[in-house]
């Protein structure tokens, strides 16, 4: 294995590792919510009385927060050679995976690790390895 030295970001990975931890330790010292993306979506698309406007608020922070730094730092946009069904499958595949594992990667590999939650432990592995089976898969058998 090579690590592709020209789209290797170790420094704005680890500023961005620290900013969804502090985020995470900020929901839940102030908040007393653990932050799981896929149950904050999922909140908000029930409306449940006062939780559906911080739940709001968080989520448009996510997409507002990479537009904001698009307009400071001009980065390079991602080149996306899969086509637009094989993406939006495999989003809808994610968001099953998501229900399945009653939780998203977020919500289990960050704060329920951090909270030595055996149950999350059990799904970030499972997250994990069944991410690995499927890129060496795809990459080795599948051609």
């Amino acid at each position: 294995m090579q690590i592709d030295w020209l789209h290797f970001t170790p420094w704005p990975s680890l500023a961005g590792g620290v900013l969804v931890g502090l985020a995470a330790a900020a929901l839940l010292l102030f908040g007393g919510r653990t932050l799981g993306v896929s149950g904050i979506v999922d909140g908000a698309l029930v409306h449940r009385g006062r939780e559906f406007g911080w739940r709001l608020a968080f989520l448009l922070g996510l997409l507002a927060a990479p537009a904001a730094l698009t307009l400071v730092l001009a980065p390079t946009p991602p080149a996306i050679d899969i086509s637009w069904t094989r993406l939006a499958v495999a989003g809808l595949l994610v968001g099953f995976g998501a229900r399945l594992g009653s939780g998203c990667t977020s919500g289990h590999g960050i704060c329920g690790l951090s909270r030595l939650s055996p149950r999350s432990f059990v799904a970030t592995l499972t997250f994990v390895s069944a991410g690995a089976a499927t890129v060496f898969a795809l990459r080795h058998l599948a051609g």
